[in-house]
């Protein structure tokens, strides 16, 4: 995993064989990342990693001057890398929450100046993540929602959607509440 740009810019962790995430390649991170630049600035954000899998999308985050990351992921291998990668950091603004992440969005009231969702494609439910994410206590006014998905769905549906970027494989749609 490398980290691309900011105070962690091309540092790289060895992710270990065991993890059954599935990575944001760093094309598509690097291009998602270009355009975040342009619609928020992250320096002093608060951000949310939901379904962290690496905590790749959390550390770009980080390094790119957010305040408070929140990362949340639910399987102990990725959870204890993430955790390792942050003590190598020194990144004691990262708050790490072992969890599921469709009950965190039902019951987190904390509000995020932006929200990233990666969700495993194949999970059972997965269309109706947006809609939760948007719907949610943890969106206000200006609150950007990112999430990354297969060609599959299409969310411009969705109220606040802004725009559909792909890059190789790889869908992101975005929505400012």
């Amino acid at each position: 995993m490398r980290i691309i740009r900011g105070k962690y810019g091309r540092r790289r962790f060895d992710v270990p064989g065991n993890i059954t995430a599935r990575p944001t390649t760093d094309f598509a991170r690097e291009n998602i990342f270009n355009v975040l630049d342009n619609l928020i600035d992250l320096e002093g954000a608060r951000a949310l990693d939901l379904f962290a899998g690496t905590g790749a999308i959390s550390f770009e985050f980080l390094s790119r001057g957010c305040a408070e990351v929140t990362s949340v992921e639910k399987a102990q291998v990725q959870y204890t890398f993430i955790r390792s990668v942050a003590a190598k950091l020194g990144a004691d603004n990262l708050r790490l929450v072992r969890g599921d992440a469709l009950r965190f969005i039902s019951t987190c009231s904390a509000t995020f100046d932006i929200i990233f969702a990666d969700p495993p494609y194949d999970m059972p439910g997965f269309a109706e993540v947006p809609g939760a994410i948007l719907g949610s206590k943890m969106v206000r006014e200006g609150t950007l929602v990112v999430v990354e998905h297969s060609k599959a769905h299409d969310f411009s549906g969705l109220p606040g959607f802004l725009e559909h970027r792909v890059y190789g494989s790889v869908n992101f749609s975005i929505f400012r509440v």
